[in-house]
């Protein structure tokens, strides 16, 4: 099998992860912050393990402020319905995820002023774009950090100095490049950046969650959702403390042990050599499928201003067959359609059918890609 589908979830988890979740269940079993048993006591250790691994892993000081969610999508929610009313103007660009523009839709029908910058062909994002539409003040500019179509990285830090200056936050949709492309805050100048576990970070489903900036001051987020925290129980109002103010019932400590499996499984293996490795194999994909016929390539020319994910399609066939075809003829795994991004196939002008996906991972070989290339011309042919 060969599986090219780590956009969507990487596959196959390193031991390490299995293992760490194995050992939470038998060893560290206990609800944190509810007891002050050792295995209570055990549990809350774990969580906060990976809290600060997340925290030096993006640059930030607190690791209070690393606040855990069911994923990105989770997070997301909670930083646009925490800081949006009706009334608000939110920006944000053409290449965003429905993990995005779900909510800010569903906002737009209660008051929400929302503008869409356009994107160019290849996904990419202007500044200069966002530079005039931040001449109306704006509260938040939305950004997704690398299209999960794509891959196209946005100029994040240059369009977050722009926001900045014109009185804006920005909220960052990192669910494509944590894990995969180093990050750090400070640099970026960012006020919130939400992950998803497992993909890149090579954890398990069900983790995630919502960074926010040492300098962003957590009284402008109100909680998505509210309840047992294990802290100020004496209260019937939501604590104030981080990262309590946004953790509200048991957390997802099995998968949280594994996410920080996940992160040491990176960090031990080198966050840069990862990414060369995969954007060389995702160079070798890309230049191949140029080079066949009725084969056309979407996204960035340069592959350093992008996430290891190669989208393609093929004139007068369905990308549905191709996957098909793929799957049942060759045992490669990807994914086609609109991958949940259809303002993203918009702008690149693969709506409403979508695009064959190809998404590299740390365990893709050279083989693999080879291996694909000459499925893909067979299918081309036939």
């Amino acid at each position: 099998m060969i599986y090219l589908d780590h956009a969507a979830t990487s596959w196959p988890k390193p031991p390490e992860v299995l293992a760490a979740m194995h050992d939470f269940l038998e060893r560290a079993g206990g609800n944190p912050g509810r007891s002050g048993h050792k295995l209570s006591i055990e549990a809350a250790r774990v969580i906060y393990d990976a809290r600060d691994a997340l925290a030096d892993l993006f640059g930030i000081q607190d690791p209070a402020r690393v606040i855990f969610t069911l994923n990105a999508t989770h997070a997301l929610n909670l930083a646009i319905q925490g800081i949006l009313q009706p009334g608000h103007r939110v920006i944000t660009g053409g290449m965003e995820h429905n993990a995005v523009m779900r909510p800010l839709r569903a906002l737009e029908q209660r008051g929400l002023l929302l503008e869409v910058v356009p994107a160019e062909a290849d996904g990419s994002l202007s500044p200069q774009k966002f530079a005039a539409a931040l001449q109306t003040p704006a509260r938040l500019v939305i950004l997704n950090h690398a299209s999960n179509v794509c891959g196209t990285i946005a100029p994040v830090a240059e369009i977050a100095r722009l926001a900045h200056a014109a009185g804006a936050w920005v909220l960052v949709d990192a669910a494509q490049t944590a894990g995969s492309v180093p990050i750090h805050l400070p640099t970026l100048g960012v006020d919130m950046l939400a992950f998803t576990g497992h993909k890149g970070l090579q954890g398990p489903p069900g983790t995630g969650g919502l960074v926010l900036a040492d300098s962003f001051d957590p009284a402008d987020l109100s909680p998505l959702v509210r309840g047992g925290t294990g802290s100020r129980s004496e209260f019937e109002t939501q604590p104030e403390d981080l990262p309590d103010r946004y953790e509200s019932g048991t957390p997802n400590g099995v998968g949280i042990a594994g996410l920080k499996a996940g992160i040491d499984w990176i960090q031990t293996r080198g966050l840069d050599a990862l990414r060369e490795q995969e954007h060389a194999l995702a160079l070798t994909l890309r230049q191949g499928l140029i080079g066949l016929p009725q084969v056309k390539v979407y996204g960035p020319a340069d592959l350093t201003a992008s996430a290891a994910i190669v989208s393609f399609t093929v004139e007068g066939k369905q990308v549905s067959e191709i996957g098909r075809r793929l799957d049942n003829e060759f045992d490669i795994l990807c994914r086609v359609g609109l991958h949940c991004a259809p303002a993203a196939h918009r702008s690149l002008g693969t709506f409403p059918q979508g695009t064959v996906r190809l998404a590299v991972g740390p365990t893709t070989t050279p083989q693999d890609i080879m291996r694909t290339l000459s499925a893909i011309e067979w299918i081309v042919k036939t």
